[in-house]
């Protein structure tokens, strides 16, 4: 009987050689497409460890290492990492904190490729499958499609991958344990761009302005009538306008001609992203045309949402088991409104993506300038996607 136990705690045993790339590439985080370093990193890495094939410049830094089992075999894994970091400034103080300054690991990708390398590691020694596992590391997760550019590259007809496989470390799931669900995992996320333009003029004057900030201010309060009065209670539907750029701000008695709102949509269905992109060109047509003012919308759908597959996600619950504890498995969870690329992958072929847990007291959540990922979760995480390979292709 398979025993996914054993494959993490053989990846234990060079826990510290991990934890030092880890820690190496956090303290030199690359942002979307200049992953030079990390993907030669990862490149030399995977020769080191002796698997079949290393292809670079996939999606133009991905990176792909192809394992053949010991045995023949038809069906081929595919397991994710994505490798990009973010543009903020780190503040952890760390002694591997970060040396880009405005950039910073803030989100776990380094994590991410680290255990994906432990993967790689302990699947190229060991070889206990039939057909082919590839190792995919991604570079742009952090809102510029690296998973699109890498599929647009030819990442499936290369590499044909019959299911494929990722995980995000997740500070909502507490430490040592595991969360995968059935269906929708992360939201699509999607960008708003609301332009509203009256007639400016003198503040103390208004009867003679048609105020667009007047305008703008009742389109917000509206807006927000979408998810509680226009959407399903049993659904989940976000609509955040997050930034308003108005006016001058030290000229205090001048109404401005245009005003412009940027925002956030966050859905899990089709039908409900239809329905917020209907709503809020009514709501923004009408209420501007109230106040003597004209507003158009620009809707700019993002990723999609991250749906997996019933089958991946319960081989994932399975072999997770194994790996965390029957208890330490999580399969009735809330999805997520964050957004994720992998979500591309997950509409070409079937998969599942995977929270693993690092929550606890005095944490830091993710996009956070204090954020670190948990090397402790390196052997189990490392573990599942090698496990879930040998699971897949026994």
């Amino acid at each position: 009987m398979y025993n996914p136990s054993k494959v993490s705690e053989a990846i234990r045993e060079f826990h510290s050689d991990l934890t030092a790339i880890r820690r190496d590439i956090h303290n030199n985080p690359e942002h979307a497409y200049k992953e030079t370093r990390t993907a030669a990193l990862v490149a030399e890495r995977l020769t080191a460890y002796g698997v079949d094939e290393v292809h670079t410049g996939v999606g133009r830094t991905g990176v792909v290492g192809v394992i053949r089992g010991n045995r023949p075999g038809t069906r081929n894994i595919g397991l994710r990492a994505d490798m990009d970091c973010l543009a903020m400034t780190e503040e952890t103080r760390l002694p591997y904190a970060s040396q880009n300054k405005g950039y910073m690991h803030a989100c776990g990708h380094d994590g991410h490729t680290t255990m994906l390398l432990g993967a790689a590691r302990y699947l190229a020694k060991t070889r206990n499958f039939s057909g082919t596992v590839y190792a995919v590391f991604q570079p742009a997760e952090e809102g510029a499609a690296g998973a699109k550019a890498m599929m647009e590259d030819g990442l499936f007809e290369r590499f044909p991958i019959h299911a494929f496989y990722g995980l995000h470390n997740a500070p909502w799931v507490p430490l040592g344990s595991m969360a995968v669900r059935n269906g929708a995992m992360m939201a699509a996320a999607d960008r708003i761009e609301i332009t509203i333009e009256g007639k400016g003029g003198h503040g103390g004057m208004p009867q003679f302005v048609s105020d667009p900030v007047l305008a703008a201010g009742h389109v917000i309060t509206a807006i927000q009538s979408i998810a509680s009065r226009n959407a399903d209670p049993a659904d989940s539907v976000v609509v955040s306008i997050c930034a308003m750029e108005a006016g001058v701000m030290n000229t205090y008695n001048v109404i401005p001609r245009e005003v412009k709102l940027i925002g956030t949509v966050r859905t899990y269905r089709k039908e409900a992203q239809k329905m917020v992109i209907e709503k809020l060109n009514l709501i923004v047509d009408h209420t501007c045309a109230a106040f003597g003012s004209t507003g158009k919308v620009n809707f700019i759908q993002g990723y999609p949402a991250t749906i997996n597959h019933k089958r991946e996600a319960e081989l994932s619950a399975e072999v997770g088991r194994g790996v965390f504890g029957p208890e330490n498995v999580i399969t009735e969870i809330f999805p997520n409104t964050g957004g994720e690329d992998f979500a591309f992958f997950l509409e070409a072929v079937p998969g599942a993506y995977i929270w693993v847990g690092q929550g606890r007291e005095g944490g830091f959540p993710i996009h956070h300038t204090c954020y670190d990922f948990d090397d402790r979760i390196i052997p189990n995480g490392a573990g599942l996607l090698a496990a879930i390979a040998e699971k897949e292709l026994e």
